[in-house]
């Protein structure tokens, strides 16, 4: 919502060189939950003969996701990036444990990411496979989260463990 068109260029650009190179698998870091998602349904919507692999997102010792962005950050803000993380796992460790007010949540992120100093694009608790809200049919939720901390944009995400329905049953209760 906040860049629009661009998943459009990105999975027209994924699209042409898919066509060009011809591969069996192509792998896409998880730490871009949205671009991994949209890409896995291109490929299964255009019937594209191809494997999409999604790899973890590998973490500096405080929890940052390594990202060729950090190197943009001061060190005063390279020392509170890791709050976005650790943000993600506050909402998931909440979930887990029954908070099912996910607007509350997000709210909630978003206030302590701005008075940390990040200006947040983004903190959304949706349907990990259609990227939109949860409902009766989402088996699996993602946290997602896109702030700026100066001039660098971070993005990161977590995905609670729930059992099917789970998460539709917490909403449908709240």
């Amino acid at each position: 919502a906040n860049r629009p068109g661009h998943f459009t260029g990105v999975t027209t650009v994924v699209t042409k060189l898919f066509q060009i190179v011809q591969p069996d698998f192509a792998v896409f870091g998880k730490k871009d939950f949205q671009q991994l998602t949209i890409i896995e349904k291109m490929v299964r919507d255009l019937c594209m003969p191809i494997e999409i692999i999604g790899v973890e997102t590998v973490r500096d010792v405080d929890g940052l996701a390594l990202s060729s962005r950090n190197g943009y950050l001061s060190e005063q803000e390279r020392a509170i990036a890791p709050l976005l993380h650790r943000t993600l796992q506050e909402c998931r460790e909440a979930i887990a444990c029954g908070y099912d007010s996910y607007n509350n949540l997000e709210h909630h992120a978003v206030e302590a990411l701005k008075n940390a100093g990040f200006k947040p694009d983004y903190f959304s608790i949706c349907d990990a496979k259609t990227l939109r809200g949860i409902n009766h049919k989402t088996e699996q939720i993602v946290i997602a989260a896109a702030a700026r901390l100066g001039k660098t944009r971070l993005i990161d995400n977590v995905t609670p463990n729930l059992k099917p329905s789970q998460a539709w049953g917490m909403l449908a209760t709240s």
